[in-house]
């Protein structure tokens, strides 16, 4: 693994970048030798660091014989701080940014990243995307997962309530999320005592700003109607079915996206052990479009 920064379009500082390549290439030199393909850029989700996705990304350089680049966005490890006025243009600028220093074509993106991935595929050159569940609200789908109780409780310095709120709100913990706040709470200062749970709790305020910025930006099938980016929306068969039921209403509206669901996945696939979901995404990547639509 190599660590390395891009500097940000809107000079607000740099981007940590994390770039994996096959065991072939594991010793070419810089962010991009000139020989190697081009290559994917991985987008990760809210209220984590890019470093959950290493492994995903590990194994998806071997599969595809291409570098994986993984970035912290905003408010992350040695990235930038999302800056005021922080909105989802703030993220897409990012992304293109990576994708250029890189020289890379494809995107995969989770939860919160595909929101930024779809969004930046209208704008932005991506030859292929591939989104897990992704967090797009369509004509208000996901008003009603926003809590005010979060920011209210970030704002008090009350984390285990704010923790406890996201998780109810969001249903991303599998049946941990249908517990009620009482248990959350004691949860939360339970998981507190890892570095993982520390971590979290301190990502907690750019979950308000990221769910702030989900639904300032929430859009039609209009809006998506001219994309032109084969796209892959890809939703776990335990994940929250609001995620899935977005990827079936654009994969029905816009040419470009197909929609699958993997089976036996939680909402937090890339992040878990095994091959699985990354061998349906090299698939996808490497031009194999109808195998990996398979099981819609």
């Amino acid at each position: 693994m190599e660590t390395w920064t891009v500097e940000t379009d809107d000079a607000g500082g740099q981007l940590e970048v994390h770039t994996f390549r096959p065991l072939s290439a594991a010793s070419l030199p810089g962010p991009k030798a000139p020989a190697e393909p081009a290559g994917v850029v991985m987008v990760h989700g809210t209220l984590v660091t890019d470093s959950l996705y290493w492994p995903f990304a590990r194994n998806l350089s071997h599969m595809l014989g291409r570098p994986v680049h993984c970035y912290n966005r905003r408010g992350r490890g040695q990235s930038a701080p999302q800056p005021p006025g922080y909105s989802v243009e703030t993220e897409v600028a990012d992304l293109a940014a990576v994708l250029r220093k890189t020289g890379s074509a494809d995107v995969v993106a989770h939860s919160y990243g595909g929101f930024v991935a779809l969004n930046a595929a209208r704008s932005t050159r991506i030859k292929r995307l591939v989104t897990y569940d992704a967090a797009v609200s369509l004509s208000g789908s996901l008003h009603g997962r926003w809590r005010p109780e979060l920011e209210e409780a970030v704002t008090a310095g009350q984390l285990d309530h704010a923790w406890a709120h996201l998780v109810q709100g969001l249903g991303t913990a599998g049946p941990i999320s249908y517990l009620p706040m009482g248990a959350l709470r004691v949860l939360s200062i339970i998981s507190a005592q890892t570095r993982l749970g520390l971590e979290m709790r301190s990502l907690l305020p750019t979950a308000v700003t990221e769910m702030r910025a989900v639904l300032a930006a929430d859009a039609t099938l209009h809006d998506f109607i001219a994309l032109q980016t084969p796209t892959l929306m890809l939703s776990g068969g335990w994940s929250p079915s609001y995620f899935a039921e977005t990827g079936r209403i654009l994969a029905g509206a816009v040419p470009a996206i197909d929609f699958a669901i993997v089976p036996l996945q939680f909402h937090e696939g890339p992040l878990r052990p095994g091959k699985r979901l990354a061998t349906r995404i090299a698939r996808f990547l490497s031009g194999d479009h109808v195998n990996a639509a398979v099981g819609t």
